[in-house]
């Protein structure tokens, strides 16, 4: 695996790359990628930092793991790649933003306009195995990703974490609350959303509202 990240992370985290984890961590994606179809390609498994420095992160989604599907991750949390049938959380994601601030439901998945715009897109883990959920967590991306999702606190202030289900919201922990937002609400999959537990939190709106509270730009959540 090639560390391919924006220096503007890299500068910080190289000391996360030196660290006996993450050596191993790397020999393992290096040997499932050489031995097993996995997802994101290689070249995109740093996607979320290439699209989105650090210095530009205003928001910070957290999700699970990469889609497992054949042409789905693109290294991206919840984005699929153009011409991709939206998986069900996406679309879930999709009909709140419609209720909540009446954007209309966008043909394409890829979110690649919201990192542009200053939203990480962060997967717990980057890498997975084709068609086997969960089958690279515990290898070390965890351990990374609470690194970068500590280093944002300390870097950053005023950045809103959208927390979205259990998993996510485990990871308060590691921000200053005191320095940065929060907002946290049901996972979008089906299951939780069927419950109550994902529309209508309205965290679209509200981080817009953080943002100009702020003095920052509002996200164009429109995918054109």
């Amino acid at each position: 695996m090639i560390i391919d990240i924006h220096e503007s992370w890299k500068n910080h985290l190289q000391s996360e790359f030196d660290r006996p984890y993450f050596k191993s961590l790397v020999d393992f994606v290096k040997t499932e990628y050489q031995n097993h179809q996995c997802y994101p390609k290689s070249s995109e498994i740093f996607n979320a930092f290439n699209h989105c420095s650090l210095d530009d992160v205003k928001v910070v989604i957290i999700g699970q793991d990469p889609y497992h599907g054949e042409g789905q991750a693109n290294g991206l949390c919840f984005s699929v790649n153009d011409g991709v049938t939206h998986p069900p959380s996406l679309i879930n994601i999709f009909k709140e933003i419609e209720s909540d601030i009446n954007i209309p439901y966008p043909k394409t998945g890829n979110l690649l306009p919201w990192a542009k715009q200053g939203i990480l897109l962060l997967n717990a883990t980057l890498t997975v195995r084709a068609h086997e959920a969960r089958s690279h967590q515990g290898k070390g991306w965890e351990e990374f990703t609470d690194a970068v999702i500590e280093l944002i606190g300390q870097r950053k202030n005023k950045v809103i974490f959208l927390l979205w289900g259990g998993y996510a919201r485990k990871k308060k922990k590691l921000i200053d609350t005191s320095l940065n937002y929060v907002l946290e609400t049901g996972h979008p999959s089906p299951l939780s959303a069927n419950r109550g537990n994902w529309y209508g939190n309205k965290h679209f709106s509200s981080t817009n509202s953080l943002l100009e509270q702020a003095g920052l730009p509002a996200i164009d959540w429109s995918l054109k």
